[in-house]
């Protein structure tokens, strides 16, 4: 990226064809050609250059999502990017790439919902096996290490725990017993890490969070390298996991922003977490505290922070947490994240699955923040009457 990353996500993808600063909505089924020696062209320059946007059918894509396969190309600085409706489509096809009958994965213990339900309950019906691994320590993933295993899926931070974990040593031990890796980066995005680059076979994103910043679009992104990628080419168009015109249009949108809104998801973030950090009865799940090892993981490998954050609070009466996140007035309630709106969930066991390194004392409770685009002074006098209702 010749351009800092701030300046390119504001003059990538002008379309001066069109005369338009945003590249424009292409929708199509059937793509015409003049002739069927046009069609024979275009279908031999996708088998010389596979990422190239040589479509002839509208389910492999459009200029629109060419143009965003592209630019997240850059950002990621990987070989090429895949795009899905989803971010767990992204997941999917990252592991149904790579993975066949008879195979083993070992999976970050702090994953997905989602993630989780496929991994540990899906994936034993096509027999494959899956073992999860304490994020903390990593002698509980070499440790499951067999000649039958071809992937290590990492989720950074853990999901609901937000553990951060030493990525540098999990691609070492990755790489000594020759297994692949992927990790879901939507936390940090590539505007704060660069998975591929560092070591990562595979990087997801759900672009339905921080790249669009909007909660109105569904999306997700599979960065990968050279190594992995006719696997997943050829699992992608096994599967038809595609994104539709307009949602790429509205993600390539919501990118051009991406800079700004994630540096201030980070400072509101900070001046939240300082002061949640003064509760005694609150254990926050934020890289803020120096001592510690999520901060020591984080700073290692992150130029930044996002917006999402976790608590521990220490309550003998659940009633009274639950009441405590009913009574914030600027936090909606709801699932996902990454808008500029703040949300507030209480973590259930629903959210949290059926973990076996989570680490809950007696009446401790999982809330999750996510921090948005308010004036955080605002955000902190919420938070602040509504935490006097925690007894």
């Amino acid at each position: 990226m010749t351009k800092s990353f701030k300046t390119f996500l504001k003059h990538t993808a002008k379309d001066y064809h069109n005369q338009s600063v945003n590249p424009p909505v292409v929708r199509a089924s059937t793509i015409i050609f003049k002739s069927m020696q046009d069609i024979r062209k275009t279908q031999d320059k996708a088998r010389k250059d596979p990422t190239g946007g040589h479509f002839d059918y509208g389910r492999q894509g459009t200029s629109t999502t060419h143009v965003l396969s592209k630019i997240l190309k850059t950002m990621e600085e990987c070989h090429h990017v895949f795009l899905t409706p989803t971010g767990f489509g992204s997941v999917f096809l990252a592991i149904f790439s790579v993975t066949r009958p008879g195979d083993e994965i070992i999976v970050a213990d702090p994953t997905y919902s989602p993630t989780r339900i496929l991994t540990q309950d899906f994936l034993k019906e096509f027999n494959i096996k899956t073992t999860f691994y304490d994020p903390h320590d990593l002698n509980t993933l070499e440790k499951n290490i067999t000649k039958k295993t071809k992937l290590i899926f990492v989720e950074n931070p853990g999901s609901n725990s937000f553990d951060f974990q030493d990525l540098g040593k999990i691609i070492s031990i990755a790489k000594k017993n020759k297994i692949l890796t992927a990790i879901d980066n939507t936390w940090g995005t590539p505007y704060f890490l660069k998975p591929i680059k560092l070591g990562f076979d595979m990087s997801i994103v759900s672009a339905t969070k921080y790249y669009s910043g909007h909660s109105d679009v569904m999306g997700g992104s599979l960065a990968v390298n050279k190594k992995v990628f006719k696997d997943v080419d050829k699992a992608n168009k096994i599967t038809g996991l595609r994104l539709g015109p307009d949602d790429a249009y509205l993600i390539t949108r919501g990118l051009r922003t991406l800079d700004i809104r994630l540096d201030k998801h980070e400072k509101s973030s900070k001046e939240v977490a300082s002061f949640l950090s003064k509760y005694k009865n609150i254990k926050l799940l934020y890289p803020h505290k120096k001592d510690s090892l999520n901060f020591r993981m984080w700073k290692k490998y992150y130029s930044g922070a996002s917006g999402l954050m976790g608590l521990k609070i220490k309550s003998k009466n659940k009633s009274s947490v639950i009441k405590f996140v009913n009574s914030l007035k600027l936090f909606g309630y709801g699932y996902s994240w990454g808008g500029f709106e703040s949300l507030a969930l209480y973590q259930d066991k629903r959210e949290q699955g059926n973990r076996q390194y989570l680490k809950l004392e007696k009446d401790e409770h999982l809330v999750r923040l996510h921090i948005g685009l308010e004036d955080p002074k605002d955000l902190i006098d919420d938070l602040k009457k509504s935490l006097k209702l925690i007894k």
